[in-house]
């Protein structure tokens, strides 16, 4: 009889483990409306970093450069008389503590999206770009150099496509660990060269996000009590 019993509870017991195991690795998606919260990655920053910060990051950079007097460019808006910016964007560095992965395409494309929506911009295309980057062999860091910036600006201009200013943007995170949780604070920060002058105009935008481990399934708070 003890024995019978020992077998039922292993049974039971055995099924139990199956039956959660199984419900843990079913796994679901839905497609978010356009009033649905960006989801929060539980690990490293996602949607809900990177939006807010493009969005900060290049709206301050806007409202700088519509004060800025000084214009490189001799080219204006037809009828408007506004100088317009023609701006080669060379990419998105990394110096975070993250792997950003795919999300570093999408960061490059919205800030450039954003920017040239703005009339007193113009951004050389990334294919452009990109492919006189290749021929020149040079990287974002060394166009700090004027050797190399006007390396990268007559690979350009033979197809018609120069500029004025070169725009750089970078990640960096700081992190804080608390008895297992941690706060890493995010800053995303865009540099506006002028090649001309050497001039340059910086902004940036912080985000800190909180990451805490939970206990069998449920999210410990943070200043929740073990």
């Amino acid at each position: 009889m003890q024995r019978r019993r020992m077998f039922l509870a292993a049974l039971l017991n055995g099924s139990a483990v199956g039956f959660i195991s199984g419900c843990r690795n079913k796994q679901y998606a839905h497609v978010l409306k356009k009033n649905d919260k960006d989801m929060v990655g539980s690990h490293v920053a996602g949607a809900e970093t990177w939006k807010p910060l493009i969005d900060e990051s290049v709206g301050r950079l806007l409202a700088k450069s519509c004060s800025t007097v000084h214009q490189a460019s001799h080219s204006t808006v037809e009828g408007e008389g506004i100088p317009i910016r023609t701006v080669c964007f060379v990419g998105v560095e990394n110096r975070s503590a993250e792997e950003i992965g795919d999300f570093k395409e999408q960061i490059y494309e919205h800030i450039d999206s954003l920017i040239s929506q703005d009339p007193q911009f113009k951004m050389i295309s990334r294919r452009y770009v990109e492919a006189a980057m290749g021929e020149c062999r040079c990287r974002p860091e060394s166009l700090l150099l004027p050797a190399r910036q006007r390396e990268l600006q007559m690979a350009l201009e033979r197809v018609d496509q120069p500029f004025d200013y070169l725009l750089f943007a970078s990640i960096t995170s700081g992190t804080t660990n608390s008895n297992g949780d941690y706060q890493r604070d995010y800053l995303l920060t865009l540099e506006l060269l002028d090649i001309h002058t050497g001039e340059s105009q910086k902004d940036s935008a912080m985000l800190r996000k909180g990451y805490h481990k939970g206990f069998f399934g449920k999210r410990k708070h943070y200043g929740e009590d073990d």
